[in-house]
C-alpha cells in the first residue's frame, strides 16, 4: 500500500470520526467497556502462573507439611498455598461478570452511535440531494443516488459498529498478551518481533485489495438497484410488451456482476485469514522448541511456560478477528469516500444578493445563447423576447427546438450562458437569491409528480404557510380538478398512491396545475401542461387559466396549438432559435412554419 493510499485512508477514517463528536461521552463508554473486555482476558492468562506456581507447584510438599503439622497437634488447613485454590473460583466469577458487563456496555453503546451516524449521514446526503444541481442529476445514475443513501451508508454504520469492536477489543487484547508474554519471558517472546512485521505486511496488502473490491461492490449494487427500479417504473410497459425475459436477462448481468466482485472479495478474505494464522503458527512453534532448550528450561517454572503459551494461544483468535474485520473495515473506507465524493459535490451556485417579496412579472430574455455542459453544440443561440406583466407568451415547435430549455433558464435549473442575460422587472435573474427568484415562478412540467399522500396535500405541497381547505378547493375549481374530486369517497383526502398512481394522467396534470394556482407566484410556466388532458378538460381549464393571465405573466410551451390561440405572441422555435414571431391570426398569414404545424393539425 502506497504511502499516498495511507494518508487517504487516514483522511477518510479522520472525516468519519468527526461524526462522532457530538457522541464523545457514549463513544467513551465504549471505548471504557472494550478495554475492560480485553484487559479481563489478559487479566485471566496473566493469573494462569500464580495458579500454577502457588497452587499446584507446592502440593507435593503440602502433603508432607500438614503430617507434620498433624503430629505436633497443630491444625492442618488451608495454608497461602491452598487459599489460591480456594478463592479462585470466586476470583474467575468476578472477572467473567466484569467481562459481561464490559461486554454489554460496549455493544450497546457502539450500536447507538452506528444508528446515530448512519441516520445522520444519510439525512446529509439526502438533504445535500437537494442543493445539488438539475445538470448534475441529469447526468448520474439514478440508482447510484439512490444506492448511496441505502447500501453505502449501510457499508459505513458496519464500518464504526462491529469492525470497531474488533478493532478496539482485539487491538487491546493482542497487546496486552504481548506484554504479559515479554514480563515473563523476553528471550521466549522475541519470536514475535519477526512475526509481528510479517503479518502486517500481509495485512496492509490485502487491505489495498479490499478497498479496490469493495468499490467495484459498490457499482454493481447501484447497477443492481437501477434495473430494479428501471422494471418497477416501466412495469406496464414490460408486460404489455412481453419483456419479462428481456428485464429478467438484464437483470441477471448486473446480479451475477455483484456476486462476481462480492466473491472476489471473499477470495481475498479467505486466502488472507489462513495465511495470517499459518505465519502466526510458526511463531507458537517456536516457543515450544525454544522451551526445550536447556537454558531456558532453568530460567522457566511451569507456571511461567503455560502462561506464555496461553498468551500465544489467546492471540490467535483476536489476530484472526482483526484480520476478518480488515475486509469489513476496507468496504466501509471505501464507502465512505464514495459519500464523502458526493457530500463535496458544489451545490447550486447561489451568488445573488436581490430578494424581492413579490415581482411585477416583467420577463426579458436578452441576446441568449446557452449551451448545455459537455455539449459544444448550442441548445439556444441569440433568443430574444419581453412579456410584460399579465401577458402570454407561447413557444411552439418540434421536440427538441430548445423550449423547455427557455423555461428552465428562468427559473435557474442551468445556468451559465455563453452570451446575453435574463432580466426579471429589470434585474439580471442571476442576481436573485434562488429562493427568491423561485418564489416568483410557479411550474407545471409534462412530467407531474405526486406524493404518496392526499390530494389536498399534493395540492398545497410545499405551500408558504397553512393553506386553508378553502384556498385548496379554490385552486382545485379553477383547475377544473373539483370536477372529479367530488365524485371520490373522500374527496379532497383521498389518498392517491406513489406518483398519483390511482388518478389517471388528466386528472394528476390538473392537481399539478391546481398546485401552481395556489401558489399564486407573478411567473406561471406550463410546460406541456395540458398535454395528458382529452379535449373537454383541456378546453374547461383554458378559461381557468385566462382567469390566472390577467395579473400574471405567462409562458406556454405547447405542442396542442389549440391551448395557445389567444396567447398575446407566439414564438416558434427550431434548432435553438426563434424563426418566427407574432399572433396566432399574423403567423398564419406568414404562411410559414406555424401555419405548417396548424394545418397538420387541424387539416386546413
Amino acid at each position: 500500500m502506497t504511502k499516498s493510499t495511507n494518508s487517504e485512508v487516514w483522511t477518510v477514517f479522520r472525516r468519519l470520526l468527526s461524526y462522532l463528536k457530538p457522541l464523545k461521552a457514549v463513544f467513551a463508554f465504549a471505548v471504557l467497556g472494550l478495554t475492560t473486555y480485553a484487559l479481563v482476558d489478559a487479566t485471566f492468562i496473566a493469573v494462569i502462573k500464580p495458579f500454577i506456581d502457588e497452587g499446584f507447584g507446592g502440593q507435593a510438599g503440602q502433603a508432607t507439611s500438614g503430617i507434620t503439622s498433624l503430629d505436633l497437634g497443630t491444625s492442618g488447613g488451608f495454608n497461602s498455598d491452598n487459599d489460591v485454590l480456594f478463592y479462585a473460583p470466586f476470583f474467575v466469577i468476578g472477572l467473567f461478570t466484569l467481562r459481561g458487563i464490559a461486554n454489554f456496555v460496549s455493544t450497546y453503546s457502539i450500536s447507538y452511535m452506528s444508528a446515530r451516524l448512519i441516520m445522520d449521514m444519510r439525512q446529509q446526503v439526502f438533504e445535500h440531494y437537494l442543493t445539488l444541481p438539475v445538470s448534475y442529476m441529469d447526468s448520474e445514475n439514478t440508482g447510484n443516488l439512490i444506492s448511496r443513501v441505502t447500501y453505502d451508508t449501510e457499508q459505513i454504520a458496519r464500518a464504526t459498529g462491529s469492525a470497531m469492536i474488533t478493532i478496539i477489543r482485539d487491538s487491546i487484547t493482542v497487546v496486552g498478551m504481548l506484554g504479559i508474554m515479554f514480563y515473563y519471558s523476553w528471550k521466549l517472546s522475541l519470536c514475535i518481533l519477526i512475526i509481528g512485521p510479517i503479518i502486517g505486511y500481509v495485512i496492509a496488502t490485502v487491505s489495498k485489495r479490499f478497498r479496490k473490491v469493495s468499490k467495484n461492490i459498490q457499482a454493481a449494487m447501484g447497477n443492481v438497484t437501477a434495473a430494479t427500479e428501471q422494471m418497477l417504473k416501466g412495469h406496464k410497459n414490460v408486460l404489455s410488451f412481453g419483456g419479462q425475459k428481456t428485464e429478467a436477462e438484464r437483470f441477471w448481468k448486473v446480479n451475477d456482476q455483484n456476486r462476481y466482485q462480492t466473491m472476489k472479495l471473499a477470495m481475498a478474505q479467505s486466502v488472507s485469514q489462513p495465511l495470517v494464522m499459518i505465519i502466526g503458527s510458526f511463531a507458537l512453534a517456536f516457543v515450544l522448541y525454544a522451551a526445550s532448550i536447556d537454558s531456558l528450561k532453568e530460567e522457566l517454572t511451569a507456571g511461567t511456560f503455560a502462561t506464555i503459551l496461553g498468551a500465544m494461544l489467546a492471540m490467535l483468535q483476536p489476530i484472526k478477528n482483526l484480520t476478518r474485520v480488515n475486509a469489513e473495515f476496507q468496504r466501509g473506507i471505501a464507502a465512505c469516500t464514495t459519500v464523502f465524493e458526493l457530500l463535496d459535490t458544489s451545490p447550486e451556485v447561489d451568488n445573488g444578493t436581490y430578494q424581492v417579496e413579490r415581482v411585477k412579472g416583467d420577463l426579458s430574455f436578452n441576446q441568449v445563447n446557452f449551451s448545455y455542459p459537455g455539449q459544444d453544440k448550442p441548445a439556444l443561440g441569440d433568443i430574444n423576447f419581453t412579456v410584460e406583466q399579465g401577458k402570454t407568451i407561447a413557444l411552439v415547435g418540434r421536440s427538441g427546438s430548445g423550449k423547455s430549455t427557455i423555461a428552465n433558464l428562468v427559473t435557474r435549473f442551468y445556468t451559465g450562458l455563453s452570451e446575453g442575460k435574463i432580466t426579471l422587472d429589470g434585474v439580471n435573474i442571476d442576481d436573485y437569491t434562488l429562493t427568491c427568484l423561485r418564489d416568483q415562478v410557479a411550474l407545471v412540467s409534462q412530467q407531474v409528480t405526486l406524493f404518496n399522500d392526499s390530494i389536498a396535500n399534493n395540492i398545497a405541497y410545499a405551500y408558504s404557510g397553512e393553506a386553508t381547505k378553502e384556498q385548496i378547493i379554490e385552486a382545485a375549481t379553477l383547475a377544473h380538478a373539483m370536477e372529479f374530486i367530488e365524485l371520490l369517497p373522500e374527496g379532497l383526502d383521498t389518498q392517491i398512491g406513489e406518483d398519483g398512481v390511482m388518478l389517471s394522467g388528466g386528472q394528476r396534470q390538473r392537481i399539478a396545475i391546481a398546485r401552481a394556482i395556489l401558489r399564486n407566484s407573478p411567473v406561471l410556466i406550463l410546460d406541456e401542461a395540458t398535454s395528458a388532458l382529452d379535449t373537454e378538460s383541456e378546453k374547461a381549464i383554458q378559461l381557468g387559466l385566462d382567469n390566472l393571465r390577467h395579473n400574471r405573466t405567462s409562458i406556454v410551451i405547447a405542442h396542442r396549438l389549440s391551448t395557445i390561440e389567444s396567447a398575446d405572441q407566439i414564438l416558434v422555435v427550431d434548432q435553438g432559435q426563434i424563426i418566427e414571431r407574432g399572433t396566432h391570426q399574423s403567423l398564419l398569414e406568414q404562411d410559414g412554419m406555424y401555419a405548417k404545424l396548424y394545418q397538420m393539425q387541424f387539416g386546413s
